[in-house]
């Protein structure tokens, strides 16, 4: 009876260990082409549009089309990285008013769920982190497969007021609008648009 037992619990562990890999294995790591890949912002002054783009940031993305609830995405923005068409807004940007880069020098959007919506298209909730201030955002995303590549797209609105961005003397959105617009279009290797 005892090796009967013995031999089940045995088979269940197995069971359970080799399920555990299979699923490891289902669940690929993406590799971020940074060259190829963009983050861009776009805000108001004055009611006049201002866009800049980060030039350094990275991805760590674990993410099965096929079972999108599984995905695993953090991306990490260096704010320093930040170029606007003026250095002296870029040195404005740096000060603990706007992105405080010296003390906080990283953004950080980290994901919780994917919910799939057919074609491509996926809505990932998660945390993005800026200047130490968390807030939840959904992100519609657009993944399009180009050889052995897969573009991921897409954009959302966040208020910088709710991330302390521009606080102080420039917390008059009549100066610089709240909504800031972010748009992106990642280029990933290791992706399979199902």
């Amino acid at each position: 009876m005892r090796a009967n037992r013995r031999a089940w619990v045995r088979r269940v562990v197995a069971l359970a260990l080799g399920a555990a890999a299979a699923t490891a294995l289902t669940q690929t790591q993406q590799r971020l082409l940074p060259a190829q890949s963009e983050i861009t912002f776009t805000s108001r002054q004055m009611g006049v549009p201002v866009t800049g783009r980060f030039r350094d940031f990275d991805a760590d993305i674990a993410f099965d089309p096929r079972r999108p609830e599984a995905a695993q995405i953090r991306i990490d923005i260096d704010l320093a990285s930040v170029t606007l068409a003026s250095s002296e807004v870029e040195a404005e940007l740096a000060t603990p008013g706007w992105f405080d880069s010296r003390r906080t020098p990283r953004a950080r959007f980290a994901s919780s769920a994917v919910k799939p919506l057919g074609g491509g298209r996926f809505e990932i909730t998660g945390r993005l982190t800026i200047k130490n201030v968390t807030r939840e955002i959904v992100v519609p995303v657009t993944l399009a497969a180009s050889g052995t590549s897969t573009a991921a797209s897409g954009r959302f609105v966040i208020k910088r007021l709710d991330f302390r961005i521009g606080d102080g003397d420039w917390g008059d959105t009549s100066l610089v609008a709240d909504e800031v617009q972010v748009r992106f279009r990642l280029l990933l290797a290791g992706v399979a648009v199902p």
